[in-house]
């Protein structure tokens, strides 16, 4: 049997030997298209060749493309699993010219292929082609399909058209009669819905271009896009008419049927079908950095796996079990798609959290759900109120309901499901309203009403396209913006907006009509809004937008981030379990992180905490993001960010690894909740390098320090001065610290010399003054005098010696340098109980134009403005003997 493996290889190995260029599958998440919720065919990642915005290297193509269709217009997700063709994820083979060849060879390519390398019997083939289109019905029938089996369509089903205006042109598709045992008529019949002939492969010929006006007229670039679904191929090859019965989905069925324990093809097979079509759309999107969540691409994959595992439980599983299925999943296809490979450990933990949260809310839904549709027959409705009710209080998508009710042919009222949404998001604007928001509040939640809230990409993207839902200028919508600044809201963004430390993105966005400079990013009301000003040209809402993050600001802001985390972990490791994030500051240039800490670090601790997040960053382990409760990342040791308010699900980042880590495997040096945006690999880092430590307020201390470039500036620079340092010193780099503490030393012991002959030159009356006798005031002998060529630190010194001499007594010093007076006095310590030298020096101060002044009582100093008034100053000491 040909495995689908052998046949996606077959099909690429084809048109590469015709000239065609092997291009990867470009993401699921598509970045250049903004109206794609997901790629949903192989031509999204060429759209912009075949509009001529791109060029290339090559002009043919092929490619094996992963596609998911479960949201928005192409939306299989209500017949997966019960039609025979239909599935969420699958594989689109396609080849492509970009004004190379056109019809004439892309009809024989199609036909070579099926006909001698798949070797599928040409009887058993049909095509179609636009009832106007004589050249492709003649190259039919030049390359023998017999008329009666090339059918004219008259309708849009063979013209395509990639909008209503732009790039378009008839089809040309290939079908296969797989036999009249099985119902169903050719395309174009009453009957053309059966199973029994399937399209396995469109060609549209891209040959004109639509306008407003509905005129037509044929394009300069005329090109050539198809796609052929592998499955479908893979289905046909293998003897089958359902895509369920290919080795791949044969495989996965089957580890669904072991982790259950229920007959593969039983009554119960389309449980199975479901959960295997679902695994693969759920994990290559996980794979792709989407989250589940109750937003845009998050809520559509938490429906995926939430019908997954409703199918699950249907089958009786007590336990989670979408998790067990990945190591097949893996097996299956992780040679074409390395992405599964890398990020299983995340697919598992996903799947695991997801179906364990679900499960808990999954009977008592079930049991309202009975409840509610008791009495309810076939062709009745469950009410909107109570299919809310399932949805607003247990998590179970409209969808999800249909899908349980569909045995019993019991409809929902989904006009009462979202009158009754309407309703909550009525109510939660007039509560945002009432906390006092700002009053321009009410134009976000108008804008997020019409068009829902902003999908971040940033996550795994700096670029993307995106569509422009709404311009806000002076408070206001307006429709188009031609100068100044404007507030821009998109339906989707890589920017990422101010939240949790982290500064918001900057960048470009460019329109077909203008450009606008983003110079901030915030968020409102589940809304990104891309504060930017014009500057070429006007900004219209409703156009689509190329979207681009300033990359080298993001990536300095990614570095400070992520070591913001690491050093959170080793200031808790070197100072203690204490330590809790106060605040913080993650900027392109810097970063900054406040903690509770009740003293200042030592050099020791600080040059610790340094060593430990540099040695995190050289084990250049893996980021990891995974989506969890906050209770259940509370419970693996998560650090939550001081004030932060948490829903219902949080991101958890883990990096670094450690001996007495956290987390299950008790390795994991951080584990935080963060929303933020973080490097690859701790290894992106690149360095840290700590500016200082500093008191920000009470009981919180405050570190800064830079990463990456910055830090390696910042340590030249450092290097440079050091430099400079030892070329003054005359000495070798490594000599300097020795080299300066003998300078230090030298110049200690030349001060004591040249203080100690002060000292000298003052006691021997050689200062200008003469020594003075002591008077005795009061029974205390008192010396007083006025000394110039000394300084005030020589003053103590000179009264001990003083006081020395005089054995019993008390001296008051006056020095005067350049008019300002330094005061020292002294009393021997048989008289402190009687005089004190700080009523001394302040009695004195207050003559000389200062204040204050203190020490102890036996010795004390203060200042003053005017030496000039010195005898008034020994004269108000006197009186306080006196």
């Amino acid at each position: 049997m040909t495995s689908l493996a052998d046949i996606r290889s077959t099909f690429l190995d084809y048109f590469k030997r015709q000239g065609h260029e092997v291009v990867a599958s470009s993401p699921l998440v598509p970045r250049n298209d903004p109206t794609l919720m997901f790629t949903n065919s192989g031509m999204v990642q060429f759209k912009n060749r075949f509009t001529g915005l791109e060029s290339g290297p090559y002009q043919r193509a092929t490619t094996s493309q992963k596609c998911v269709r479960a949201g928005g217009k192409h939306n299989d997700l209500d017949n997966v699993g019960y039609t025979a063709r239909h599935l969420t994820f699958f594989e689109m083979l396609g080849n492509f010219s970009f004004g190379d060849y056109f019809k004439e060879d892309a009809i024989p390519f199609a036909w070579e292929l099926l006909t001698k390398d798949f070797g599928i019997d040409k009887s058993r083939l049909l095509t179609t082609v636009y009832h106007t289109d004589d050249e492709a019905f003649d190259l039919w029938k030049k390359i023998g399909v017999p008329e009666d089996r090339i059918i004219r369509i008259a309708t849009d089903d063979n013209f395509w058209r990639m909008g209503p205006t732009g790039p378009c042109g008839p089809c040309t598709e290939i079908f296969f009669d797989h036999g009249d045992q099985i119902w169903g008529g050719p395309p174009g019949s009453p009957e053309e819905d059966g199973d029994r002939f399937i399209e396995i492969w469109n060609i549209v010929f891209m040959q004109n271009e639509q306008f407003e006006d509905g005129t037509m007229k044929p394009l300069d670039m005329q090109s050539i896009d198809t796609g052929m679904g592998l499955e479908r191929i893979a289905s046909l090859l293998q003897g089958s008419n359902s895509v369920y019965e290919t080795d791949l989905m044969r495989a996965l069925i089957g580890a669904s049927a072991n982790v259950t324990g229920v007959d593969p093809d039983g009554d119960r097979a389309v449980h199975h079908r479901v959960i295997a079509d679902h695994l693969r759309s759920t994990s290559f999107l996980i794979a792709e950095g989407v989250m589940p969540s109750n937003e845009g691409r998050g809520y559509v994959l938490r429906r995926i796996m939430r019908r997954a595992m409703r199918h699950a439980h249907l089958l009786g599983a007590k336990d989670p079990v979408m998790h067990r299925l990945v190591p097949e999943l893996v097996r299956q296809m992780g040679t074409a798609y390395p992405e599964l490979v890398e990020r299983k450990s995340t697919i598992e933990e996903t799947l695991l959290g997801e179906e364990e949260r679900f499960r808990q809310t999954l009977d008592r839904g079930l049991k309202l759900l009975a409840e509610e549709a008791t009495g309810l027959s076939e062709g009745q409705s469950l009410s909107g109120a109570a299919a809310f009710k399932l949805y607003d209080t247990y998590g179970f998508p409209l969808d999800l309901t249909q899908d349980a009710l569909r045995d019993r042919g019991v409809l929902v009222d989904t006009d009462g499901f979202d009158a009754a949404m309407a309703d909550q998001k009525a109510k939660a604007r007039a509560a945002w309203v009432g906390t006092g928001a700002t009053a321009d509040v009410a134009v976000w939640f108008d804008i997020v009403d019409a068009h829902g809230a902003t999908d971040f990409l940033g996550y795994e993207t700096e670029t993307a396209e995106g569509q422009i839902k709404a311009l806000v200028a002076d408070g206001a919508p307006v429709n188009q913006v031609a100068k100044g600044e404007v507030q821009i809201v998109l339906n989707q963004t890589p920017f990422y907006a101010e939240s949790g430390g982290q500064v918001g993105d900057t960048g470009v966005i460019t329109t077909a009509t203008g450009a606008a400079v983003v110079k901030d990013t915030r968020k409102e009301a589940g809304l990104f809004i891309h504060i930017a000003d014009v500057t070429d040209g006007e900004i219209k809402a409703g156009q689509g937008a190329e979207l681009i993050v300033d990359h080298a600001r993001r990536t300095g802001i990614r570095a400070n981030h992520s070591a913001t985390h690491l050093l959170h972990e080793a200031l808790r490791e070197a100072l203690g379990d204490h330590v809790a994030q106060r605040g913080s500051l993650n900027a392109p240039d810097r970063l900054r992180f406040d903690f509770s800490h009740g003293k200042g670090l030592s050099a020791d601790e600080l040059r610790k905490v340094e060593a430990d997040v540099n040695a995190m960053i050289r084990q250049n382990t893996p980021v990891v993001t995974r989506i969890m409760t906050p209770d259940d990342a509370r419970a693996i040791g998560a650090q939550a960010l001081f004030g932060e308010k948490y829903g219902d699900e949080v991101r958890v980042v883990s990096m670094g690894r450690a001996d007495t880590g956290k987390g299950a495997d008790g390795q994991t040096y951080s584990i935080e909740l963060c929303g933020g945006t973080h490097v690859r690999q701790t290894g992106d880092i690149g360095a840290f390098v700590t500016l200082g430590d500093s008191a920000s307020s009470s009981g919180v201390r405050r570190i800064e320090a830079l990463t990456g470039q910055a830090a390696l500036d910042h340590l030249q620079a450092q290097d440079h001065r050091l430099a400079q340092v030892a070329l003054a010193l005359k000495a070798q780099v490594a000599d300097v610290p020795d080299r300066v503490k003998s300078l230090i030393d030298e110049r200690k012991a030349l001060a004591n010399e040249v203080a100690q002959l002060r000292r000298e030159l003052a006691m021997s009356g050689g200062a200008k003054a003469a020594p003075v006798e002591a008077r005795v005031i009061n029974g205390v002998a008192f010396k007083a005098q006025v000394m110039q060529g000394v300084t005030g630190r020589d003053l103590p010194a000179i009264i001990d010696e003083m006081k020395g001499d005089m054995g019993s007594g008390a001296v008051l010093l006056i020095a005067d340098g350049d008019g300002k007076a330094a005061v020292a006095a002294g009393v021997t310590t048989d008289l402190t109980d009687k005089v004190s030298a700080v009523d001394l020096v302040r009695a004195a101060v207050a003559e000389l134009g200062g204040k204050g002044g203190g020490g102890r009582a036996d010795m004390a100093q203060g200042g003053g403005k005017d030496a000039g008034n010195a005898e008034a100053a020994i004269a108000a000491a006197e009186k306080v003997l006196g």
